[in-house]
């Protein structure tokens, strides 16, 4: 298996090239730069793509492009494209490609998709999944150009109502060694709350916080005032680059799991998954709880440094 990552030195991706890299995979860093590609590739030209794919079985995409002509490229030529976008609409579109393309890499969706499957899979009824972000973190432009581009955007609820992101306030309690102190978390458009909706038949609906209360409130109030984003500040007085993802059940019951440095969480569940297709390759489009369970992560010494919790 050869493996190109695309934004190979960016926050996610320099992580997932020395993961890959360390588990004696050969992996291959792309992007712009050429002091710090291996693979030179302007993704805003697709036409000039083919050649960085040349010998590759496996595309990550971590650049945050969101080119549904680039995952066509690679399944095209039966490279399994592996994406860890959020964002709905686009996740949609990669799902009716004809070729292999994984879906749902990351933290969110990914980690979150398989912690509600695990509660789906014992107790059905509507699930609640919670994301919290550690605001303290550096993310790369991508991620915080998706969580900006949120703002005042609507978008289906599970009962078919229109949902304007960072609204509807819910309150979660989360682990202790989690260190976030309670406070709501506000609804957000992520696309595995619609997959497993559809796939199990019982709404399933997101929720995002970051760990500053003051970060997540300037979201609710810059979700009204979307043009004023740019008095958003990079960092909040005591964030840190905590993180946690939960999945509550009807009954109360929760599958979670927690850690530091979101970039790395999202880097370790991608190389998880390259793994996973080594073993099992795909064809068509496939969600990562086609591929993995909770339990492979929670039993990976990749994510040693996740902490899960059930209870």
């Amino acid at each position: 298996m050869s493996v190109l990552v695309l934004g190979g030195y960016g926050t996610v991706g320099a992580h997932l090239v020395r993961l890959l890299r360390a588990e004696g995979v050969t992996t291959h860093a792309a992007g712009r730069d050429p002091a710090r590609a291996d693979r030179v590739v302007d993704l805003r030209d697709i036409a000039g793509v083919d050649a960085a794919l040349a010998g590759a079985t496996v595309v990550v995409n971590c650049a945050g492009a969101e080119d549904i002509r680039l995952a066509r490229a690679c399944a095209g030529r039966g490279i399994v494209f592996v994406d860890i976008s959020a964002t709905s609409n686009y996740v949609q579109a990669l799902e009716d490609l004809d070729g292999p393309v994984v879906l749902g890499v990351g933290l969110a969706p990914g980690l979150t998709t398989l912690l509600a499957v695990d509660a789906l899979t014992h107790r059905r009824g509507p699930v609640d999944i919670m994301i919290g972000l550690g605001s303290g973190e550096t993310h790369g432009p991508a991620a915080t150009a998706w969580t900006y581009q949120l703002l005042g955007r609507r978008f289906p609820d599970a009962d078919g109502t229109s949902v304007r992101n960072f609204t509807g306030r819910q309150r979660f309690s989360t682990p202790a060694d989690a260190a976030y102190r309670p406070f709501p978390a506000l609804r957000a458009d992520f696309a595995d709350q619609h997959r497993l909706t559809r796939e199990f038949g019982v709404p399933v609906r997101t929720y995002l916080r970051l760990d500053s209360q003051l970060a997540t409130l300037g979201l609710a109030a810059l979700t009204w005032a979307p043009a004023l984003q740019s008095l958003a500040p990079a960092h909040m007085p005591g964030s840190s680059d905590r993180w946690v993802a939960l999945a509550r059940a009807a009954d109360g019951s929760t599958r979670a799991a927690s850690g530091r440095g979101q970039s790395l969480a999202t880097a370790v569940i991608a190389a998880i998954t390259v793994r996973a297709l080594i073993r099992n390759p795909v064809s068509a489009p496939t969600w990562i709880h086609q591929l993995l369970e909770l339990d492979d992560i929670g039993h990976d010494p990749l994510a040693a440094d996740i902490r899960f919790d059930r209870s």
